[in-house]
């Protein structure tokens, strides 16, 4: 079993921050006022806090698992619907309403087996009116405000897929399909199934809204499962779940909080600045557990396999188990260790055993074996000691906003069994993806500008430019071709950078004072090696600040995993907030034949 190495933090000045920042306010990076019952515009800054609520008086949910409503073409069909729903968050709090995928947030755990496709309807029964406020700055020439309904489309978030399946953030569609972007191509997605199993999310990915429509609750789990992973004997049934990561700010009548930002507060702006406005980045001061605030989880002193997701907005998580006296709110030694048996595309080659803790950025899932054995009868807490504005230099500072206590696990004095379950020293066989097969190097950057208002622009780009996501593409690999991406952060904190389509291999990390971005190729020996970890399939990597992180990619199988697709795609930061303004670039791969349609793509 590997242990895992400790990755030391990136520093850069507080000047060189808050340049590469835009000089942002922390007031727009932690939530600003707004009323208690849907918004109106603000006109003061105020620091909002979530009503006073007690810890640990809810039991964490298990999401339910949806069955199909039928089949199309002999596979099953789902049948999912978007609509706004009320919900108890908490004991003490009035039911908050929420958008849900089938009455419920998060929505249903669709359960896939590997090489069976399936098919999805994804029906939008969301209100005329949203829940949030919108800010229709954003995306003003492309998005059509004046749309009646509310605009959304369903991502899988991980999935080997075809394009037209995808969830682009310009196929989006109103109630009925009355109205729908102009990328939306069919009613009913199509998921081939063909990739290594693993724990995907859905959530919603509507251009320009996205932060608000996965705020309001639209997520959901999805396993992939097949033959070879139920041999391995790993915890199942009540001891396998599944536990969305978030956070929450709430008004006193239970509804959800979201900032609006006021004139001049972001910037360099003035006061034509508009309001509502986005918000650079949005961190929650209230924990949030598979739809719960502030639960408690009970298990028994045996082996559980637990399924984590941080499905937040912008906020890390570096997850830790610590002794808890849940009388004095004291931390005592350390819990039990995460033993990491998976992460974003599948299972490690071997299980790595987490020494310290376990990092965590928005979109990102860790497959990990707890065992309790040893802590019969204790209370242990699930700690989080990430700041916000992750590992930028503000991070130690009182400015930035930090949740520390995630979740309480009570673990009960007896067991109903004999635990069998043993995490075998050989999971699967992860084929490396070659560099010498290596047909492009791509330098890739991260960077900032400020927009028409002043306003932090979260930009993407190649070594001479900076894109939004509106300008074409740039990223046009061939099906079968293997690429390098270098990414190059020159921010001010660490983003968490997400492919769809396609999962990568990380190929490690240096400094951007150390790389060359006219170079052929990466030379291993000069990057420091990635994280064990690391060493499977992903599909979001993190970035540091003044970090250049490669990864090699390959479109289209690889060793008899994956499958062949061409189309466009998108590639993001999965900061949310980043995500809508303006993070965000379209990529293309293109058929190496005259076919111009993927092996697997299906008709409407």
């Amino acid at each position: 079993m590997r242990e895992q190495r400790r990755t030391p933090g990136t520093g850069i000045s507080r000047r060189k921050y808050l340049l590469a920042t835009g000089g942002t306010g922390i007031a727009a990076f932690a939530g600003c006022s707004a009323p208690t019952t849907g918004w109106e515009p603000a006109t003061t800054i105020a620091e909002h806090s979530s009503p006073e609520l007690e810890k640990w008086v809810d039991e964490v949910p298990r999401p339910g698992v949806i069955e199909p409503a039928g089949t199309k073409n002999g596979q099953p069909r789902y049948e999912v619907t978007m609509a706004e729903i009320e919900q108890k968050i908490h004991r003490d709090l009035p039911p908050t309403t929420v958008w849900g995928y089938d009455g419920q947030f998060p929505g249903p755990t669709i359960e896939a087996q590997q090489g069976e496709p399936i098919y999805v309807r994804w029906e939008n029964e969301l209100p005329d009116s949203h829940l949030l406020p919108v800010d229709t700055t954003i995306h003003s020439e492309t998005i059509p405000y004046d749309t009646p309904g509310i605009r959304a489309v369903p991502h899988l978030h991980g999935g080997n897929i075809e394009a037209a399946s995808d969830g682009k953030a310009q196929a989006w569609f109103t109630s009925d399909f009355q109205e729908t972007g102009p990328e939306f191509e069919k009613k009913d997605y199509y998921y081939v199934n063909d990739q290594p199993p693993t724990t995907l999310w859905y959530h919603d990915h509507a251009l320009g809204i996205t932060r608000l429509n996965v705020y309001a609750g639209l997520a959901g789990f999805y396993h992939l499962r097949n033959e070879h992973e139920r041999n391995l004997d790993l915890p199942k049934d009540e001891y396998e779940i599944s536990l969305a990561l978030q956070d929450r700010s709430f008004n006193e009548n239970g509804s959800l909080f979201y900032p609006t930002a006021v004139s001049g507060e972001q910037g360099d702006g003035d006061d034509s600045s508009p309001d509502p406005s986005i918000v650079p980045q949005f961190y929650g001061d209230t924990s949030v557990v598979n739809g719960k605030a502030w639960p408690r989880l009970s298990v028994e002193p045996r082996a559980y396999r637990l399924r984590l997701l941080n499905g937040a907005n912008s906020r890390y998580y570096n997850l830790k188990l610590l002794e808890y006296d849940a009388a004095s709110g004291e931390t005592g030694d350390e819990g039990p260790s995460f033993v990491q048996i998976g992460n974003d595309g599948g299972l490690l080659s071997e299980p790595v055993e987490i020494a310290d803790r376990l990092e965590l950025g928005s979109g990102q899932r860790a497959d990990v074996v707890v065992d309790f054995a040893d802590y019969a009868g204790q209370t242990l807490l699930l700690h989080n000691d990430a700041p916000s504005l992750y590992r930028g230099t503000l991070e130690k500072s009182e400015e930035t906003q930090p949740l520390p206590e995630i979740m309480l696990v009570d673990v009960d004095d007896t067991g109903s069994g004999r635990d069998t379950n043993q995490v075998p020293d050989k999971l699967t066989t992860v084929p490396e993806i070659p560099v010498d097969s290596v047909d492009r190097n791509r330098h890739l950057t991260l960077t900032t500008q400020t927009d028409e208002y002043g306003r932090l622009l979260q930009l993407l780009g190649t070594q001479d430019n900076a894109y939004k996501v509106t300008d074409p593409v740039t990223e046009d690999p061939t099906l079968g071709d293997t690429e390098i991406w270098s990414l190059a952060n020159y921010t001010g904190m660490s983003h968490p950078m997400h492919i769809h389509l396609v999962h990568f291999q990380v190929l490690g990390r240096q400094s951007l004072a150390d790389y060359d971005p006219d170079a052929n190729t990466v030379e291993l020996d000069s990057v420091e090696s990635p994280e064990p970890y690391e060493l499977g399939w992903n599909d979001v990597v993190n970035v540091n600040p003044a970090e250049v992180v490669h990864v090699i990619v390959h479109f289209g199988e690889h060793e008899g995993l994956f499958n062949d697709q061409t189309g466009e795609y998108m590639w993001h930061c999965h900061m949310i907030e980043h995500e809508d303004h303006d993070m965000m670039r379209p990529f293309r791969v293109l058929p190496d034949s005259d076919d111009e349609s993927g092996a697997d793509d299906e008709s409407a």
